[in-house]
């Protein structure tokens, strides 16, 4: 349930922008993710967490059409990717960002190239367009004045920067990050969790985290499920900090409290 606050605030809707329809995830005969249902709610900070091998990153790639569904349905903006043609398709990921782990920058194109690519690839903008275009987004990440850097003269925060700034290039309606803060220390991660929720909060883009780490949890989270590895599923969905201190489920606590399971 979301809480009444979030609605006043105007953070959340109950619209939901992402819909996921008992989807099953299988590598040959081995079923990674069985029957999970889910809806994501327009303009959240939706994290997706649990521990190692339970199938997060599996979870995120199925969501964005990566990786082909054994079963189930994934509809996004109202599209339904699993049905979708191409022409639906490149409508949509035009409409998606996405942050992987290592960012991804293209090493021998400057970040100001890096950040044009989307444009030029998916708009018809003339460069007169697309410049102030790109400083803006630099500039929303923190990287003014950056522009001619090579990802090699970046450090691990600052490429996360500019992998956000060319994620959100083409104004997305949901922004997708994978194990954003994996490889930072807690300091430049800490950054980075302020970053998300200012650009949640400044331009409304639905956000879908999978990562494991507790601080950045609690820092940007409106709402989680939790996958478990043996219940190939789901086995707690809301408000971190409620879970933490209500859940029921020894391997939700455990889990918010860093105690192993046995």
């Amino acid at each position: 349930m979301i809480e009444m606050n979030k609605l006043e605030a105007g953070v959340l809707s109950t619209d939901p922008i992402i819909v996921v329809e008992n989807l099953t995830a299988r590598f040959g005969d081995d079923t990674i993710l069985e029957n999970v249902n889910f809806e994501v709610y327009r303009g959240e900070i939706f994290i997706i967490l649990g521990g190692s091998g339970c199938g997060k990153s599996t979870l995120l790639k199925h969501m964005i059409g990566l990786h082909e569904l054994a079963s189930g349905r994934v509809t996004i903006n109202g599209i339904d990717i699993t049905s979708a043609d191409d022409n639906e398709m490149g409508k949509l990921r035009r409409g998606m960002g996405m942050l992987f782990q290592s960012s991804a920058l293209f090493g021998s194109m400057t970040l100001y190239e890096n950040v044009a690519l989307p444009l030029m690839e998916f708009t018809r903008l003339p460069l007169k367009i697309i410049d102030p275009i790109v400083k803006t987004k630099l500039g929303m990440v923190g990287l003014s004045g950056y522009e001619n850097h090579l990802p090699s003269e970046l450090s691990g925060g600052m490429k996360k920067r500019a992998g956000i700034a060319r994620a959100i290039a083409l104004d997305p309606t949901v922004l997708f990050f994978d194990e954003p803060s994996a490889g930072l220390d807690p300091v430049t991660s800490a950054e980075l969790d302020m970053l998300i929720r200012n650009l949640n909060k400044g331009i409304g883009t639905t956000m879908v985290i999978v990562t494991h780490e507790l601080e950045s949890i609690f820092n940007v989270a409106h709402r989680i499920i939790m996958l478990d590895k043996s219940k190939k599923g789901i086995i707690a969905e809301g408000d971190p900090r409620e879970l933490k201190e209500h859940s029921e489920n020894p391997r939700v606590t455990n889990f918010f409290n860093r105690k192993a399971t046995h």
